[in-house]
């Protein structure tokens, strides 16, 4: 089994560009499969959610291979979601298997979902969902009692880099593998680099004066944006500060548990509409009981905006979807069916809608 995923390993880092075009090719593909033919949604997300896994499995792999490689140089900056939740990940190994085993839960969760609609019954379906939203909740509680910092989403780094951009030093050896021997003698430099010992003569674009109408503070303009910040010097650890009052654990603790408040309601309930007001009540609670960032707290900053922006999905569940969105997007969807270039767009969109009344995981926060 080693050598076998040895072998699949070393064919992934000899061929990762490939690969990388063709992953992005199937998600597309993934798109336009719903109402094409019988279970095509579910052909969809399976082959979604294994996409998924495997990119997960790729970028582990590959963040692996850049990080051995001492002579590589990224040419811009981590980003610090990355720098945050790499450290933690290297930091905690309760942290690093949650918020994985957190990731894969989300990248499947529909795809279970489907499977439970077509094998069991309703009640039954809803018993699975509600375990799932309460593992969650479980992984969540631990991840923030290791970090006792507001959760991140999502909580593993992202793929820094252009898989392209690896050396050619890493693209011939694995991590499994035993090292390829090293070449006997180095690669020749490229031709406009072996005359980079000869000074560059001043160009007289370099010392003309600015024109008239130009001031400084263009020029100071372009440089900020590029000057470092405090976020970019802070060590990775500290880059969300840790939660300090009742009230921040508060805010944050009813936050991870609004999920599985709003599944069990609906399990338990008829009534859709008092779920959802009361889910979005929480939501709103907890938006106003949380702590307010400081300027240079770009990671918590980016976190909270992305909670806020999550509040439009209330937009397609209970009468929200029924009475408003849902009618104003079928209405959309029929006038763009008319026009040239747009009939492709409203066929794919016409097919999705009643996904969003048959599966909750559709327009899960």
């Amino acid at each position: 089994m080693s050598s076998a995923l040895a072998r699949y390993e070393d064919f992934l880092v000899r061929n990762v560009s490939t690969i990388s075009s063709v992953e992005s090719t199937l998600r597309s593909v993934t798109w336009l499969l719903p109402g094409r033919f019988k279970d095509a949604e579910l052909a969809s997300e399976a082959l979604s959610a294994l996409l998924n896994v495997t990119s997960l499995y790729h970028d582990t792999l590959l963040a692996r291979i850049a990080q051995n490689d001492t002579k590589r140089k990224p040419i811009l900056p981590i980003p610090l979601h990355t720098k945050y939740t790499r450290a933690w990940c290297e930091k905690d190994r309760i942290y690093k298997w949650a918020a994985r085993t957190l990731e894969l839960i989300r990248f499947t969760q529909l795809l279970i979902e489907m499977g439970m609609r077509r094998k069991f019954s309703e009640k039954t379906r809803w018993r699975g969902i509600v375990i799932i939203e309460c593992i969650k909740v479980i992984l969540r509680l631990v991840m923030l009692g290791i970090t006792r910092r507001p959760l991140v989403s999502p909580a593993i780094p992202e793929r820094d880099f252009d898989p392209a951009s690896l050396p050619p030093s890493s693209i011939h050896s694995s991590p499994t593998l035993v090292p390829t021997t090293p070449p006997a003698s180095p690669p020749a430099a490229p031709d406009h680099l072996k005359n980079n010992h000869v000074p560059l003569q001043p160009s007289s674009l370099m010392m003309a004066p600015p024109p008239p109408g130009r001031s400084d503070s263009s020029i100071e303009d372009y440089l900020l944006p590029k000057a470092l910040t405090t976020s970019s010097v802070r060590p990775s650890l500290q880059l969300v500060t840790s939660l300090s009052s009742v009230q921040d654990w508060l805010a944050e603790v009813i936050y991870i548990i609004r999920p599985f408040i709003y599944v069990t309601m609906l399990s338990t309930s008829r009534h859709k509409d008092r779920a959802l007001l009361t889910a979005l009540a929480i939501d709103i609670l907890s938006r106003n009981l949380r702590r307010a960032p400081s300027s240079s707290a770009s990671v918590e900053r980016d976190e909270y905006a992305r909670r806020d922006r999550d509040l439009v999905w209330y937009l397609f569940r209970g009468s929200a979807w029924e009475l408003y969105t849902r009618p104003k997007l079928e209405s959309l969807v029929e006038k763009a069916a008319h026009v040239p270039g747009l009939s492709l767009i409203s066929a794919v969109v016409k097919d999705w809608v009643p996904l969003i009344d048959e599966y909750y995981y559709y327009t899960a926060i």
